[in-house]
């Protein structure tokens, strides 16, 4: 079976994309191939770091996965148009290079990734199915669109749920990150099949036990961080709370600014901030090793997305034996309270002195702090770890074929 996988905003290397679904699913004998974007001519990194000394061929096989590249385009500059070409009925209008060279590979299953590489499917589908090509479409919706807490207009709104409305009647299956984001396109496409696959790794080697009663506090980050990203200016205002009242905790950044930019940090906090910058995928759980608390701070005001998400960061900490400590998100919320491995502040915003009240409880009771890291630990051997994702993936695939 050939698999083909549409990509329009991410990197090709992906831990979810590439390092996951598709080197599973060419484990388990699909042929995969992947249509991803340049910019400016460049293939991109994690990190947003364009890879100006290899990947320059606009085809190549890495780590036994076919990929073809071309150059990144903006469908969401003309959303009428798109949902214009939806409603016609046939491909005519379906133009843009990512449905054409998804077309020629004339693949069993195409696997969109994204809101536009979704639309383009459709696009490819139907232009299949007049050669007398059957195949079938996957949507591995990554995270909730279009979210109607947003600040787009109303019109950009009501414009993009009819593309969607459109585009869940020709999907046939849709594959997503949190049974809250399933229940919202079921309530869209109530007959439409969803299943959840969790943004988890693969399950850590079993982390080393410290000696967490006389150890510092590390509050640990992993992920991009940004305006929009992981709320670094709050996470210093807490370091700097913490000094006031003579507390030792201390942050460790694993990942940080996209294009390896740095933010500035006051002089009296430099020595509790520690940047590992970007490393492999694989070597996480080395990073990781010593931190003792997962810092977790969305915008769920402003955000259906975020009051829904799982994200890698959350499955990341509970996969290396790391207690969550988040503001109030559904999903996280509920999984943290079930399974007893981390602590929620009960707010949708929460200030830097609600993390640090929280903080002051987990540093008097580590004995508590530790039981919460094996429970979280536990749980991803049970349940959550990729080997159970990848699993589910394939019986996905086999149901669909």
């Amino acid at each position: 079976m050939e698999v083909c996988f549409l990509v329009t905003e991410h990197p090709f290397k992906d831990a979810r994309i590439f390092k996951k679904e598709a080197k599973s699913l060419a484990r388990n004998g699909y042929k995969v191939t992947m249509i991803v974007p340049r910019k400016d001519g460049y293939l991109f990194d994690v990190d947003g770091s364009h890879f100006k000394n290899s990947f320059l061929s606009p085809t190549f096989n890495y780590q036994g996965i076919n990929v073809i590249t071309y150059e990144q385009f903006y469908p969401e500059k003309n959303l009428k148009n798109s949902l214009y070409n939806l409603i016609s009925g046939n491909h005519h209008r379906f133009t843009d290079r990512l449905t054409q060279l998804g077309i020629q590979q004339e693949a069993d299953i195409y696997h969109a990734h994204e809101f536009f590489s979704a639309y383009s499917g459709v696009g490819i589908k139907r232009a299949l199915a007049t050669k007398g090509k059957q195949c079938k479409l996957i949507y591995d919706s990554h995270e909730l669109e279009p979210d109607p807490l947003s600040n787009h207009s109303r019109n950009t709104q009501r414009v993009k749920l009819q593309i969607l409305e459109a585009m869940l009647k020709e999907v046939d299956q849709v594959i997503t990150v949190s049974e809250s984001i399933k229940t919202w396109y079921n309530s869209i496409h109530p007959k439409l099949p969803v299943e959840v696959l969790y943004n988890s790794p693969p399950l850590a080697p079993e982390p080393k036990q410290t000696n967490l009663a006389k150890s510092d506090l590390v509050l640990v980050y992993e992920g991009v961080l940004g305006p929009n990203r992981g709320n670094f200016q709050k996470l210093v205002d807490v370091l700097e709370l913490a000094k006031q009242q003579q507390m030792i905790i201390k942050a460790k950044i694993i990942g940080g600014w996209k294009e390896g930019k740095k933010p500035s940090i006051p002089h009296h906090l430099e020595d509790r901030v520690t940047f590992t910058g970007w490393v492999p995928f694989s070597s996480i759980p080395e990073a990781m090793k010593d931190g003792n608390i997962g810092w977790i701070d969305l915008d769920t005001n402003n955000s259906l997305n975020n009051r829904y998400a799982m994200p890698n960061k959350f499955f990341s900490y509970l996969n290396n034996g790391v207690p969550v400590l988040s503001n109030l998100s559904e999903d996280m919320a509920q999984f943290i309270r079930h399974y007893q491995c981390g602590q929620v502040i009960n707010k949708r915003q929460a200030l830097a002195e609600d993390y640090l009240q929280a903080l002051s409880v987990l540093n008097d009771n580590r004995n508590l702090l530790e039981q919460m890291g094996k429970n979280a630990r536990k749980a991803m051997e049970a349940e959550y770890s990729w080997e159970h994702m990848e699993r589910k993936l394939w019986r996905i695939y086999s149901n669909i074929n």
